[in-house]
């Protein structure tokens, strides 16, 4: 018979450092109690019903009073409780040690923290490179769920995120726009989907539908780690420490001695679906790459689970379809609204609802082709054109009849679209749904409607031409966000009037 797992009562706490302490404490007792009973059923013992729970973090508000009005994030939106479960503390200690302090600052009050009653699942709390199905015999697996909590996705749904969720007669409101659970089982996806472990991921996030562009970003980390920083010839990507891809495979930048667990990465024998490459700077504010295919489904997929690590901003670098004569192949294109008709999130997100676009993340994206095309003024209208892109789900949508009532070019006529595609629209929508500010920028590769359409030897040609300097605004970009003040980047316009206190 296992001993039961250790039970943490809650205590109160008014120093962040000591709230993340007893958090970690309770989450590794409990995964630790977890991974001993599950080696004791490997060697045959019956350990009877095991269980521990995450741990949880509670506020108990008497007003609406705090310090600061400016923040789009650490308060509540009235007196009351509010709580959260917690998981995977080292990972995200510096981020909840921050939502921590804005909690004490802005409501006077302290925080509880204990073990809560949600049980982790078994495949949550083992280590990355644990494969239940290999060390358990086939009659052991069958019994897994009469000794183990198993994930459950009744724990997991998004309806804080979507605003539907609503607490029963006296519970506490949330905290956090993801439980513990929701977060564990996105970390896991991102780890199969990637290739990478989530540890490496960055704050700021590019997005692309080919893989041209990871190939280019690919060569220049490649070639960034194998120089040390010049100081006669300072770069903003100097304080990138390592590069990082599927497998987990890292290299240090040249100088920099190798760390604990580098050589256990691997080449995969082929990539994952929707591999992700990582500059890593010390406080994660380094970009990472991902190349999510072609499709809306697939950028609702990781978009979905990278949204847990809480980024501070993600972008759409990719191709699109020129829907106006005037455009030229090679042109960029700024999106400054989106018709959605990708059709993945009209069940979370109705499309009644508008995807505005985030001044500060305009703004950068707008200086960065300026600074990188060395155009200003009105002569850069001749390479950027701003606009609404449509983006669908239909990859072959020229071949509907054109005179069809209500047909897609009509209707994209009619929204005054300049520009089409098929994930922009779902990763800006994922930005508004779960908080994360974004924006979306575009090249022109094709103009289907004017004859121009996406041939072999035409893409061949404009990859050449645009793929290194679309990548390189990005770049700029996302120095420029990171050069601004988080708190503007992470804009009031994304949260609602009855928001969760977590950023």
């Amino acid at each position: 018979m296992s001993p039961a797992a250790p039970f943490f009562p809650p205590q109160s706490f008014g120093d962040a450092e000591a709230a993340l302490a007893q958090v970690q404490q309770i989450y590794e007792a409990g995964v630790q109690h977890l991974r001993q009973a599950l080696r004791a059923f490997g060697r045959g013992q019956d350990p009877g019903r095991v269980r521990a729970c995450y741990p949880f973090v509670r506020l108990r508000a008497a007003s609406v009073q705090r310090t600061d009005a400016r923040l789009a994030w650490g308060f509540v939106a009235g007196p009351g409780v509010f709580e959260t479960t917690l998981t995977e503390p080292r990972l995200f200690g510096n981020y909840l040690r921050e939502q921590f302090q804005l909690l004490l600052s802005n409501h006077g009050a302290p925080l509880e923290v204990g073990s809560s009653h949600e049980p982790i699942p078994l495949h949550f709390a083992l280590g990355e490179e644990a494969h239940i199905e290999g060390e358990l015999t086939a009659a052991q697996r069958a019994r897994l769920r009469e000794i183990f909590d198993l994930p459950d996705l009744a724990a997991m749904d998004d309806g804080i995120a979507n605003g539907t969720y609503e607490a029963a007669p006296g519970a506490p409101q949330p905290l956090s726009l993801f439980t513990a659970p929701r977060i564990d089982y996105s970390l896991q996806r991102l780890r199969h989907y990637s290739g990478t472990s989530p540890a490496h991921f960055q704050n700021f996030v590019l997005f692309t539908n080919y893989q041209f562009y990871i190939d280019e970003f690919v060569r220049m980390g490649r070639a960034l780690m194998a120089a040390p920083p010049d100081p006669a010839r300072p770069d903003p990507l100097d304080d990138c420490i390592a590069f990082v891809e599927p497998g987990n495979v890292i290299t240090r930048r040249a100088g920099l001695a190798a760390e604990p667990g580098d050589a256990a990465g691997t080449p995969p024998p082929r990539l994952p679906q929707m591999p992700a490459y990582h500059l890593l700077r010390r406080d994660s504010s380094g970009i990472t790459m991902v190349n999510i295919g072609v499709g809306p489904a697939n950028a609702k997929t990781m978009s979905d689970h990278i949204a847990v690590l809480r980024p501070h901003a993600w972008l759409m670098l990719g191709h699109c379809a020129g829907l106006r004569n005037s455009q030229q192949l090679g042109d960029y294109v700024l999106a400054h609204g989106y018709v959605r008709e990708d059709h993945v999130l009209d069940e979370e997100l109705p499309l009644w609802v508008p995807i505005p676009p985030l001044a500060e993340v305009q703004v950068a994206l707008e200086t960065a082709v300026a600074e990188v095309t060395q155009l200003q003024g009105f002569e850069l209208k001749r390479v950027l054109r701003t606009g609404t892109v449509a983006s669908t789900d239909n990859r072959n949508w020229e071949l509907l009849p054109n005179n069809a009532q209500g047909g897609p070019e009509r209707r994209f006529s009619q929204s005054r679209a300049i520009a089409l595609d098929m994930e922009s629209a779902t990763i800006a929508a994922n930005g508004f749904r779960f908080r994360v500010p974004y924006g979306t920028l575009l090249c022109v590769s094709d103009k289907p409607l004017h004859g121009e359409i996406k041939l072999p030897g035409m893409a061949n040609h404009f990859y050449r031409e645009r793929v290194d300097q679309h990548l390189r605004i990005g770049l700029r970009t996302v120095e420029l966000l990171r050069a601004a003040s988080l708190s503007r980047l992470h804009s009031r316009k994304l949260r609602s009037f009855a928001e969760v206190a977590f950023q």
